[in-house]
């Protein structure tokens, strides 16, 4: 059932065969004891379905040999043939309540597995009515207690949960399992099991529609060893994955990057140390910014058996790991890390938080503290007695999608789909997508590309625009202001501003930015420099973008410019003019301040002139109202 439990009380075969050998059987008859010896031979030799056939024919010619049900419900529970192990262990119960206490907790443990949950709290609580249970054993009981308790209050507050199989043109008669999908939805790469191999395969959305999946790539896929268990960049251009027993690993299992080349992957490599060791290191997730990487290790210093730990990337590469602590980790197995683009929500599998048995899948919430919240268990449908894994959300945390075997498929683990109950989504994100090309030529342009939470001053997002095709895609999340900034040696920079304060839509941002070269008299808006109404101070959110402004100037020391001021056409036309001169000079005075030579500088006002849109809505007066500068010499 799960790994850590087989540790902590199985000796199971060994435990049952010693018991036996220690007593007289409860049972004379010689020809039942000679199967129940020969069945303690074949388990000898590991030869269990003869051993099955073997204590089964013992308990026909003696129904109430006590040992031989014991022995042979312990064969079936390590067989996971759960239901007939069950009964065998009830039958111990009836015959002899007394035989072992080991029998309570075994049972227990597989009435949780076949969702039996009242039936195993009863037997789990007798089981601690012993004296002298080891300290593991208790807590792990006491462990099976709470998920009882949790499961039998959750089955009568089921959550909305409508799974919907992905089709054929991505499941097949193999196993397909881990999906993850770029922001935009337009791209889903997922994990397949072929015989012992396990590829990426990748499928496009077009018009809607998942189109048939294709082999992923022969770069990152490899016929000799396991890749799975990836985590893609929200842009599509980094593939993180679980690579395992190659010859440049640390370990069994390492985390891999590739990046995107045009329609292809370079070759990956390895994260290395500190992130890899010669433990375990596999499914990995990363944040919408790209610099902070979730992932499963087994690793000293864990709470259990396998913990989730983060890496957070700076100048000098990927720091030392830390362990996300008892907030999210437990003595027994966290799994399957997904952090949501709202880098806020954190959704991950466990069987050591109260859950419906197996592994469960939950969400935790970033708190204003800045730690992680009691992980909250997704609830019945969605959980189960069995296996939940592997589950990962769309940007705009309406939809999920997971893996499962216990649905009627195409065979195998399939790859479903389901509309997220609202309580249990994340907060609202959306995503900002364009391309940038050259003005004159419309040539495709490589661009550093920055996203800024302007109150915090702080980049959200730093990249370059595709090579190929000048693209890029970002997320954002609501409740923030961000600036955009669009940059390439040779030309003038980009400024776009969104603010997502009280969104409450998810409409994406598509942007096709055509950046001017540096020559006299091009211009750029800048918008994100932002005053009071009437007032001509800078405000704190300003800073970003005049910052952008004097790295602009520093790498051009030959240009100079006039910063230009705009108002709309409310109020005097006198006061306008004044208004933007105050504010243009403000800006020429910050510059100055920091470093620019006055004499590159010049400011004007330009009032309710010059307008770039009607002054007939709040919308356009806002476009109207701006600051601006030109190349006047170069």
């Amino acid at each position: 059932m799960r790994k850590t439990c087989l540790l902590l009380i199985s000796m199971a075969l060994l435990s049952v065969r010693v018991f036996a050998q220690q007593r007289q059987y409860s049972t004379t008859d010689k020809e039942a004891i000679k199967y129940f010896a020969l069945a303690n031979q074949s388990l000898d030799e590991h030869l269990y379905d003869d051993a099955i056939s073997q204590l089964e024919q013992a308990i026909k010619i003696d129904s109430k040999f006590v040992e031989a049900h014991a022995q042979l419900a312990d064969v079936l529970r390590m067989r996971h043939i759960y239901k007939p192990a069950i009964t065998h262990f009830l039958k111990v119960i009836e015959l002899n309540p007394e035989y072992n206490r080991s029998v309570y907790l075994k049972i227990g443990e597989i009435e949780i597995t076949s969702a039996m949950y009242e039936a195993a709290q009863r037997h789990l609580e007798k089981y601690l009515t012993y004296p002298n249970i080891t300290a593991q054993n208790q807590a792990y009981a006491q462990k099976l207690i709470a998920d009882c308790k949790f499961s039998i209050q959750a089955l009568t507050h089921p959550v909305a949960f409508m799974p919907i199989n992905m089709g054929p043109e991505i499941n097949t008669d193999a196993d397909e399992y881990l999906p993850v999908a770029t922001a935009d939805e337009g791209t889903l790469i997922f994990t397949r099991k072929i015989g012992n191999n396990e590829d990426f395969y990748k499928s496009i959305k077009l018009n809607n529609n998942w189109q048939k999946a294709d082999y992923l790539s022969n770069i990152i896929n490899t016929p000799t060893f396991n890749e799975g268990a990836q985590s893609i960049s929200q842009d599509g251009k980094y593939l993180f994955f679980t690579g395992c027993n190659r010859p440049d690993g640390l370990g069994r299992c390492d985390i891999y990057i590739a990046q995107k080349r045009g329609d292809d992957w370079a070759k990956p490599f390895s994260l290395s140390s500190p992130v890899n060791t010669s433990g375990w290191e596999a499914q990995p997730s990363i944040s919408a910014d790209g610099r902070t990487l979730y992932f499963v290790s087994n690793r000293k210093g864990g709470y259990g058996g396998y913990d989730i730990w983060k890496s957070t990337l700076s100048e000098q590469g990927w720091g030392v790991p830390e362990n996300m602590g008892p907030e999210i980790n437990t003595a027994y197995d966290e799994q399957s890390p997904f952090i949501h683009p709202d880098d806020n929500t954190f959704y991950f599998c466990s069987n050591g938080w109260p859950g419906m048995g197996n592994k469960d899948l939950f969400v935790s919430r970033l708190g204003k503290d800045g730690k992680w919240g009691k992980p909250e268990n997704l609830g019945s449908p969605i959980n189960s007695s069995g296996d939940e894994n592997g589950l990962t959300l769309t940007a705009n945390g309406s939809y999920a999608f997971f893996s499962s075997n216990n649905l009627k498929g195409f065979g195998g683990y399939d790859i479903y789909t389901f509309e997220l109950p609202p309580n249990l989504r994340p907060n609202i994100v959306t995503y900002v997508k364009g391309t940038v090309a050259d003005k004159n030529t419309k040539a495709p342009l490589e661009a550093a590309v920055e996203i800024i939470d302007l109150q915090k001053n702080i980049a959200v997002y730093q990249d370059y625009s595709s090579e190929d095709a000048g693209a890029f895609l970002a997320t954002l999340s609501a409740g923030k202001n961000y600036g955009l900034n669009i940059s390439r040696e040779g030309y003038l920079f980009y400024s776009d501003n969104f603010s997502l304060m009280g969104l409450k839509d998810k409409k994406a941002f598509n942007l096709s930015v055509l950046l001017s070269p540096i020559e006299v008299g091009n211009k750029v808006i800048l918008k994100n420099i932002f005053f009071d109404t009437n007032k001509f101070e800078l405000k704190a959110e300003s800073k970003a973008e005049l910052l952008k402004l004097i790295e602009f100037l520093r790498l051009n020391p030959t240009v100079k410019i006039e910063i230009s001021g705009f108002t709309d056409d409310v109020g005097n036309t006198a006061a306008n003019v004044a208004l933007s001169e105050k504010r243009a000079n403000s800006v020429y005075q910050y510059l100055s301040a920091n470093g620019i030579l006055a004499s590159r500088l010049v400011y004007k006002g330009y009032g309710e002139a010059q307008p770039i849109a009607p002054n007939t809505s709040e919308d356009n007066r806002a476009l109207n109202r701006r600051t601006e500068f030109m190349i006047i010499a170069k």
